[in-house]
């Protein structure tokens, strides 16, 4: 039986990967006039009375709300609401057994920007958080900051800040194995959607000067065509030269490749073109840009993917369990790019200085305390 045939199966078996749990026991009469009627009705006057109160009668304390609308999930694209659930049931499951975090998926079925933003609003009550999942760019961007204006509850969108993260940590530690400096490093990101946009812009924030963001028409540049709204902002804080040209130009001499984008699209030339001890996140799934033994064998130094059958997987279950229940434990408003950084920092602080090497720059999903870890670095920024 193939993996594909396994999870076929087991899904099936699974009748979905969630189910609700009751703490409150109802045996008896006196069970049901506590937990139910009449009983119910006092932490109702109270919250009524201190809105607040909310927080310490209901579980939306630690509950968070995964939401999609189906169009860019995985690598399968726009798939739609129904296909898209498997997806968020997964999601939900990561924060309970990696951060004790409650999460329920909520698969929208509109794409259209202001239904969601709408939609989002009325459910938030009943959520600590939310968690915004496989939407497409560039809908993604708007729709995350006009909520987290609207709502006081942390509002994350993990295909961007999770994902970037995760990137910073395993930059700032492959930094130290190679001995570069942020200040001199080429940076080239490739994919200038969600994840790749955030990307470009925490490295920005924590001090790369020199980083260019291209996608499959290259280098993105001020005054090219077809640019988003998105990309129109990005192209004033990179590509300072104005380089015009292909993914192979902007790689000649570059130290750092971030590929969110599409399979084999680096070769082993392009590699061989980088400056020495160069550093590459190749994280398109399941096939990345180019594989890690071609791009060592080119001259690569230090090799990331998204794959956990390769050497220092670059995964999100690192920061997502961590960064909610730090926010949710600290009662955060939202999440700030002071919490981003200090969860990078913590993340990378994870691998002591003697254990980092080439194939050992961040520390493996199942390592324990990783959440807890994340969430009292972001604790501290609330």
């Amino acid at each position: 039986m193939t993996n594909a045939e396994k999870a076929l199966q087991l899904h099936e078996e699974w009748n979905g990967k969630l189910e609700t749990k009751c703490k409150a026991s109802v045996n008896n009469a006196e069970d049901l006039a506590l937990a139910y009627t009449p009983g119910v009705a006092e932490p109702c006057k109270v919250i009524a009375e201190d809105p607040e109160a909310v927080y310490r009668y209901t579980i939306k304390s630690n509950t968070v709300a995964v939401i999609s609308d189906g169009s860019a999930v995985l690598g399968l694209g726009n798939i739609g609401p129904l296909a898209a659930m498997p997806v968020m049931e997964g999601k939900c499951v990561l924060f309970k057994e990696f951060g004790g975090v409650n999460a329920f998926p909520i698969c929208l079925d509109t794409q259209d920007t202001e239904e969601i933003i709408e939609t989002v609003c009325r459910i938030a009550p009943a959520f600590g958080g939310i968690n915004l999942e496989d939407i497409s760019a560039p809908r993604c961007f708007e729709i995350e900051e006009r909520l987290k204006k609207r709502l006081s509850i942390p509002v994350f969108h993990d295909d961007q800040h999770g994902t970037a993260i995760v990137v910073l940590a395993g930059i700032i530690n492959a930094l130290k194995v190679t001995g570069k400096k942020k200040e001199d490093c080429r940076v080239v990101v490739n994919g200038a959607g969600s994840a790749g946009i955030a990307i470009s812009k925490l490295l920005l924030r924590y001090g790369f000067q020199h980083l260019t963001l291209c996608d499959k028409a290259g280098m993105l540049s001020k005054g090219m065509d077809g640019l988003n709204w998105m990309q129109e902002q990005m192209v004033e804080v990179t590509n300072l030269e104005h380089k015009r040209g292909t993914l192979a130009d902007a790689l000649v001499g570059a130290d750092i490749f971030v590929g969110v984008s599409a399979p084999g699209i680096v070769t082993p030339e392009m590699v061989k073109s980088m400056n020495h001890d160069s550093i590459l996140f190749a994280m398109a799934n399941p096939v990345p840009e180019i594989m890690p033994d071609l791009a060592r064998e080119a001259g690569a130094r230090i090799v990331g993917t998204g794959r956990s059958d390769f050497p220092n997987q670059v995964n999100n279950v690192l920061i997502f369990p961590g960064i909610f229940k730090g926010a949710l434990e600290g009662r955060a408003a939202g999440i700030t790019e002071e919490m981003k950084l200090a969860a990078a920092d913590r993340i990378a602080a994870l691998v002591p200085d003697d254990q980092l090497d080439d194939t050992h720059i961040l520390p493996p999903a199942f390592a324990p305390g990783v959440a807890d870890a994340v969430a009292e670095a972001v604790k501290k920024f609330i």
